[in-house]
């Protein structure tokens, strides 16, 4: 493409210029990192290619099952699969499963029971999993069947606090959660690293603790998972990156046998378990788009380096930094206003695929108890592997920005939300 074509496609998207030129300055500061994902994207890659290979995956596969589903050996093979990427004793993957919120409630309420403790070890868990225990309170929560809960708050700093993490255990802990990600919060995404090292905490003081591990958003963005650290479940969602943007549905919990027992026990019914449930024709996409996941899960990461240097540069605080490693695929930009969240938002809606023609606007969100900005014009509903953004509309106004199928994607949508909020004279260039 010419410099005349390429202009005119920006012209057509309302990209000045000045936009596009100030954005490819801070493109050419990640030259190094984009090497070093692309690193991690081939480990990652030919350990999934293994993996398929290792269990003979074949198109009889991909075939369908109905009803009760009790012969389905595509998705028994494709379970097999995530938790041998996993390295787990087993896996459950189902469509049945409708977000990563569900897969984390199903872990609990499989692993659980009235009289045991839940402590959260990196403070408040995210917004939509507090009604699933009760510290918000809600229809069916863990509270309403004697479950307890603590949580261990973070470090100022908002680092885990491994000495509270340890002071909070107490005889009826039987589950100490770790949510990887962020969450609606500032502070850093944990690496698996960091992860490893709370759960050698946790096993001085009670080494019988099951460790379950919040992973959503933070599949592949390491070689290696929290199951290689020692975590016994790893929880996620297939709308995220595990599904590789081609995932319609479903979520993932992998881990130790005994434990996925109980929670398909749980999914589906004690005494059926993972024996049923009918695919319905969804898994060559779940197959395909795990294969993907690896590079569509880099795409977004380089997505995210570019959003957070074009910001700093601007002088925004972000979280983490464009020279940081990403160990999620979010961006977290303090724009400090309520005028700037929505100008961002209604740029990356702007950009995308999928109503671009939609103004999104703050409302009330199920599972949230704040108004929530959301922007994410989607081939799959809530699927955040995709272009979108997000924030609650509190001070000092975080947009969460994530996905992007492609690179190429994410960039326009990042210069997309910036001539927006110049538009509207909230920023000015340098």
């Amino acid at each position: 493409m010419s410099q005349k074509e390429y202009s005119e496609q920006l012209q057509e998207m309302q990209i000045s210029p000045e936009v596009c030129s100030f954005c490819m300055q801070a493109e050419k500061k990640l030259a190094e990192r984009f090497i070093e994902v692309d690193h991690i994207l081939d480990q990652n890659q030919w350990k999934v290619l293994n993996s398929f290979r290792k269990n003979r995956v074949a198109e009889r596969h991909f075939e369908t099952s109905t009803g009760y589903g009790n012969v389905d050996d595509g998705r028994d093979t494709l379970e097999a699969v995530y938790a041998d990427v996993f390295h787990t004793e087993d896996a459950l993957v189902r469509p049945q499963i409708i977000s990563g919120t569900h897969a984390l409630s199903t872990a609990l309420f499989g692993v659980l029971r009235p009289g045991d403790e839940v402590l959260f070890a990196l403070g408040a868990p995210y917004d939509t999993l507090q009604g699933v225990v009760g510290i918000r309170e809600e229809i069916g929560a863990l509270t309403e069947f004697g479950i307890t809960y603590r949580i261990a708050e973070l470090k100022e700093d908002g680092s885990a606090d491994l000495d509270a993490i340890a002071s909070s255990i107490t005889d009826k802990t039987r589950i100490v959660e770790i949510q990887r990600s962020k969450g609606y919060s500032f502070r850093h995404s944990l690496s698996v690293e960091e992860i490893g090292e709370i759960i050698r905490r946790v096993r001085a003081v009670k080494k019988d603790v099951v460790v379950m591990v919040d992973n959503c958003y933070g599949e592949f963005t390491e070689t290696i998972e929290p199951s290689d650290v020692g975590a016994d479940l790893t929880v996620g969602s297939l709308i995220k990156n595990p599904g590789g943007g081609l995932a319609p549905i479903g979520g993932y919990i992998a881990g130790r046998a005994d434990l996925i027992e109980r929670c398909a026990a749980r999914l589906s019914s004690p005494g059926i378990g993972k024996e049923g449930g009918a695919t319905l024709g969804v898994t060559r996409t779940l197959y395909q788009g795990f294969f993907l996941a690896p590079q569509t899960t880099c795409h977004a990461v380089k997505t995210a380096m570019l959003a957070a240097q074009v910001f700093s540069d601007l002088g925004f605080a972000v979280s983490p930094s464009a020279q940081e490693p990403h160990y999620d695929i979010v961006e977290a930009i303090a724009l400090n206003s309520p005028e700037r969240l929505n100008a961002f938002c209604r740029g990356i809606q702007a950009s995308a695929p999928v109503d671009s023609y939609v103004v999104p606007v703050a409302s009330p969100m199920p599972g949230y108890d704040r108004d929530v900005i959301m922007a994410a014009g989607a081939f799959v509903s809530g699927a955040s592997i995709e272009l979108s953004a997000d924030g609650p509309m509190v001070p000092p106004y975080i947009v969460y920005f994530q996905g992007a199928l492609t690179y190429s994607h994410g960039k326009l949508g990042v210069m997309k939300a910036l001539q927006c909020l110049i538009d509207d004279g909230l920023v000015q260039l340098p």
